[in-house]
């Protein structure tokens, strides 16, 4: 990790971390309060193949506030030719809007998802000169902060009956972007990881 940080540094760049997550329309379990010999229950609707996948980045730079910048995509349902997640395309377009957003370079960390890896992703990333990227060691989510806004994302979730896509990606929308607007929840995310992310 001290080679990504003296990249960006070297290159005055934002230091970015992605990771992506899905969500269906059963929530995610969690505790809750209940009147005394009664279980709460909630009612799920049994249309479990349409979800909402997210795209995350938590970005970093010395003398700047850390940034969350998201993207969602909604899968309706089932549709053999169709990809579920996210394409190179859509990680693409995610990655120009953060770098008009940060308005600098980028050092991007992230896993070795297949689409990743991919020749197309790397054609792409190769047309983007501000673009620096390097891959995570296999299954080590402990090290990308990201995973911690999913986990926080889904607690916030627990329980919440969803009747739709479209009202599951509204409630999505709003915890992200209400995270946005947290940074010391951010830098708490980043601290988690335990590692030293203050560049020179």
């Amino acid at each position: 990790m001290a080679r990504h940080k003296k990249t960006a540094a070297d290159l005055g760049a934002w230091l970015c971390f992605e990771d992506e997550a899905g969500q269906g329309l059963r929530p995610p379990t969690g505790r809750t309060w209940g009147r005394r010999g009664h279980t709460p229950v909630v009612k799920v609707t049994a249309q479990g193949t349409k979800r909402v996948s997210m795209a995350a980045l938590i970005c970093t730079r010395a003398g700047s506030r850390p940034r969350l910048i998201y993207r969602v995509h909604l899968d309706r349902g089932p549709a053999k030719c169709r990809r579920k997640g996210f394409t190179e395309t859509d990680y693409a377009r995610l990655l120009d809007a953060a770098h008009q957003q940060l308005g600098g370079p980028v050092v991007l960390v992230w896993d070795n998802l297949n689409t990743h890896v991919s020749r197309t992703m790397r054609r792409l990333i190769a047309a983007r000169p501000w673009l620096t990227v390097y891959q995570l060691p296999p299954y080590a989510p402990e090290f990308n902060p990201v995973e911690g806004v999913w986990s926080h994302l889904k607690r916030s979730l627990a329980n919440l009956t969803k009747h739709s896509l479209d009202q599951l990606t509204a409630r999505v929308k709003t915890r992200l972007k209400r995270m946005q607007y947290r940074p010391g929840l951010v830098e708490g995310l980043i601290a988690k990881t335990g590692l030293d992310l203050q560049l020179p």
